[in-house]
């Protein structure tokens, strides 16, 4: 599997730790040198290491606000 490379280039926010120390994190995020995105996933204490998470647009953080907003 080849390298991912990844730059935080905003960190926007935590929303929860876990007892690992582990943080769920919103954060605008490059991967492989492309345009950032929005981007929700664990990260380990000193960001080296993830889980799987999603990346989003800044219209579909839009579209899921309004959907957060509806409920």
């Amino acid at each position: 599997m080849a390298d991912i490379k990844f730059e935080i280039t905003q960190h926007i926010g935590v929303l929860s730790q876990n007892e690992k120390g582990w943080t769920k994190e919103l954060n605008m995020v490059s991967w492989n040198n492309r345009d950032p995105k929005y981007d929700l996933r664990d990260w380990s204490g000193n960001h080296s290491t993830m889980s799987k998470g999603i990346t989003l647009t800044g219209e579909e953080l839009e579209k899921l606000k309004e959907l957060l907003n509806s409920l």
